[in-house]
Parts: structure tokens; C-alpha cells; sequence
């Protein structure tokens, strides 16, 4: 897969809109700043699209809604794992 410089860019804007949506969409405290929020919406792309494999078939690629779906799962596994001392 040959990944060029506009592809990288178009990449992480849209892995940024979409962890902004994902953070947005449950609510709390979250550490992190912009790079966490992207990171969280590219990995949630991924994980959208494994999940959407495991029920459409294996030529299944997440659209938006299951990457925020995947993002929220995320930001949940690290809530739960993460947590601050009470």
C-alpha cells in the first residue's frame, strides 16, 4: 500500500474529526490532547472495520459511524484501564 503525502494528511484530519466525535459523545474527564484524539479515531477506524468484518464479511471498510462506534470503544478499554486514583 503506497501512502503519499495528501493521504497521510487526509488520514489523520479525519482520524481527529473523528475522535472529537467520540470524545464528544461521552462525556467525562479524558487525558490527552490532539495527537491522543487522533490516534484514538485512526485506531477506531481500524477497529470499526474488524468489527464490521466479523459481521458483513471480510471485504468490509468502517464508515463513519462505525469508526466513532470503534473510537468509543476505545476510549471506554482506556477509561477502564487507565483510571485515576479516586
Amino acid at each position: 500500500m503506497d501512502f503519499g503525502a495528501h493521504s497521510i494528511i487526509w488520514i489523520i484530519l479525519v482520524g481527529l474529526v473523528i475522535g472529537a466525535i467520540a470524545k464528544l459523545l461521552m462525556p467525562g474527564k479524558d487525558p490527552g490532547g490532539c495527537i491522543v484524539t487522533i490516534l484514538l479515531g485512526i485506531a477506531g477506524a481500524l477497529v470499526g472495520t474488524w468489527i464490521g468484518r466479523i459481521f458483513a464479511g471480510e471485504n468490509y471498510v468502517a464508515g463513519w459511524i462505525m469508526s466513532i462506534v470503534g473510537a468509543m470503544i476505545l476510549l471506554l478499554l482506556y477509561r477502564l484501564l487507565f483510571r485515576r486514583g479516586v
